[in-house]
This record gives C-alpha cells, structure tokens and sequence, in this order.
C-alpha cells in the first residue's frame, strides 16, 4: 500500500492534469472542425434530413463527453491529492505542521479548478452547435418545402 501512496504522490498531478491536457487537446481539434464544417455545410446538397443531421452531429457526443466528465477527472484528482495529504499526516507521527497541509490541499484543489477549466467551453461550444444544427435543419425543411411549391 506504501509503494501506490508512493507512486501517487509522485504521478498524480501528471496523471490527472495530463489527461485533461489531452482533453483539452482534442476539444479544440473537434471544435475546430465543427466550425469549419457548419461554415461550409450547404443543406441544398442532402437528399435527406437524416443524412443531413447525421453529418451535423457529427463529433458533437465527444464535445458533451469531454465537457461533462472533464470536472469529475478533476475531482478525481482533488479526492486523491486531499486522500495523500490525510497520509502524509497519519504518517507524520503526531508533528503537524499547517502550512505543508494547507500547500497539499491547494495543490488538490487545483486539479477540480482545471476539470472546471476544460468543461466550460466544452459546453458552450456544445450548446452552440446544437443551436446550429437546428438551424441547419429549419433551412433543409425551407429548401424543401420551397422546391416542392
């Protein structure tokens, strides 16, 4: 039990933080490509609405999953650096020194404000989309309804 308290203490930030690094990294690469399509998309090209709002949501469920597990990743990390720090003080043999607490449960804390960090454009952006398929799929219907007058 010693050796995984060993190794967390030394990993954890890197763990936690590196993966919502990577969060992070992918969010922008899906956003940019959700942009770029509704930019250039031209509904009058789809024969059918589900085509059409197949290619829409396209990429938008990895947006919503990153945006809504981004924050628990981070509490993730906040659970487990507040966890190191009440060992750290069991094994302190009774030598209780507040300041190196309260260093260990700002440094946790920081993994739930990055979490927090990572999720919040994710869910605007999310909702943003939403918004734009929607219009994408009112301009499909005019488009039709104009053709078959």
């Amino acid at each position: 039990m010693d050796q995984l308290f060993q190794f967390l203490q030394g990993y954890i930030d890197y763990i936690i933080l590196g993966l919502l690094g990577l969060m992070s990294i992918i969010l922008f690469a899906k956003i940019i490509e959700r942009v770029l399509f509704y930019k250039k998309v031209d509904v009058a090209h789809y024969d059918t609405q589900e085509e059409l709002e197949i290619d829409l949501t396209h990429n938008l469920t990895t947006i919503s999953t990153i945006g809504s597990n981004a924050p628990y990743i981070g509490l993730l990390g906040t659970v487990i650096g507040i966890l190191l720090t009440f060992y750290e003080l069991g094994n302190s043999g009774g030598e209780i020194d507040a300041a190196s607490i309260m260093v260990h449960l700002s440094l946790a804390l920081k993994a739930t404000a990055v979490g927090i960090l990572v999720a919040i454009p994710a869910m605007m952006f999310y909702n943003g989309f939403g918004r734009k398929v929607e219009e994408n799929k009112l301009k499909w219907q005019a488009n039709k309804a104009r053709k078959s007058l």
